[in-house]
């Protein structure tokens, strides 16, 4: 028998798992019969919420503390307010 080897990615909304996954299996099986028992292996252990995986969540921007954001314009405008600071 030979091995047929994965990482598997399960998508539930906001949340992504992915699991590495490994089937024994002939190497004659199709690619959709290797491809199904891998993504079952991943769905069995997503739902037991066992084993070992890596997980990403998407980005969400930190508050800044209740300041605004950041605006370069606004600044360089602040800077050439500054005395002292005109140009030639």
């Amino acid at each position: 028998n030979q091995t047929f080897e994965a990482l598997v990615t399960v998508n539930d909304g906001d949340l992504t798992r992915k699991y590495a996954c490994a089937i024994d299996a002939p190497i004659s099986m199709s690619f959709e019969d290797a491809a199904d028992g891998l993504r079952r292996q991943a769905l069995r252990r997503y739902e037991v919420r066992g084993g070992l995986y890596s997980e990403a969540r998407p980005h969400v921007p930190a508050l800044r503390a209740g300041r605004p954001a950041f605006d370069p314009r606004r600044w360089l405008e602040g800077l050439m307010r500054l005395p002292g600071r005109n140009a030639a």
